[in-house]
């Protein structure tokens, strides 16, 4: 059967040096985190800045509060927004329902928002000995932060699904190369493995297939339908009934007037082609 190498322990495959999908996602929502703080900080010294312009200069605590309980708010949401963008993406949904369901999402997604933040700013100015208002620049509170929550939900479901994305890459196996695999072939009491880009080409033998590689010819009890489907992806193309031919071991290809070809190796080896495989070996 067709074989990959094992796994190492060089960060290859599934080698001990590769980080785990487990680790990958708390890094990943880590620096999600940061990138909120990042956020908030500049948040904090724009509100500052303007409150200064119009005379009303506030402690710089107020403004962390303002922006600490907002971060602290959406960071309770992540889990529903998370959750929400793995079962309402493609496929399970085209791209235009997808955004338009997350769309209508982000209403009810960032009124929970508003009242989370809410109650927590109420929580802190009481344990300042103080009492929160809920209020805005405009006059209308709710008005004012959803339009900023909607820009807000928007970027999170991006970069949710970006992450995503990248811990699905990263957890999924990966493809052995056709230089990485190799074909296990029983040549009477010996057991050769292959590597599949040494073989040259397979050629039906009766019960068994022969195979050429490194000028040698391996007998092997199996089908050749059943050695072409092992070999799928590996650059091989069935010439002729009888017989499959690597591609990248063809150097050239000579067609007769008949529409038969020949097919000449890299070796000199030269192989009879049937006009009804031509396309194959061409495409």
């Amino acid at each position: 059967m067709t074989e990959g190498t094992a796994p190492g322990t060089n960060g290859g495959g599934a080698g001990t040096n590769r980080i785990s999908p487990r680790r990958l996602t708390i890094l990943l929502f880590g620096a999600l985190f940061a990138y909120g703080l990042i956020r908030i900080t500049s948040n904090v010294y724009s509100y500052l800045a303007e409150r200064h312009a119009f005379g009303r200069d506030v402690p710089a605590s107020t403004a962390w509060a303002y922006e600490g309980t907002s971060l602290v708010a959406w960071t309770m949401m992540i889990l529903l927004c998370w959750f929400g963008v793995r079962f309402i993406r493609p496929p399970r949904f085209g791209w235009i329902a997808t955004i338009a369901i997350h769309a209508a999402l982000a209403l009810p997604v960032s009124l929970a928002h508003i009242a989370l933040m809410v109650g927590l700013r109420m929580f802190v100015w009481w344990l300042a000995d103080s009492s929160y208002s809920f209020e805005s620049p405009d006059g209308s509170p709710i008005l004012y932060e959803l339009r900023k929550d909607a820009a807000t939900y928007a970027e999170l479901i991006l970069l949710i699904f970006l992450m995503q994305w990248l811990i699905a890459r990263h957890a999924a196996p990966s493809t052995p190369t056709e230089a990485s695999r190799t074909l296990t072939v029983s040549d009477g009491s010996v057991a050769h493995r292959l590597p599949v880009a040494e073989i040259d080409h397979v050629a039906a033998a009766g019960n068994y297939v022969e195979i050429a590689w490194r000028g040698r010819r391996l007998l092997h009890r199996a089908t050749l339908s059943a050695v072409e489907t092992e070999l799928a992806g590996a650059g091989f193309v069935r010439i002729h009934r009888s017989r499959l031919v690597r591609k990248d071991a063809v150097r050239r290809v000579v067609t007769h007037r008949s529409g038969d070809f020949d097919v000449e190796l890299a070796d000199g080896e030269v192989l009879r082609g049937s006009r009804r495989y031509r396309p194959r070996i061409e495409g």
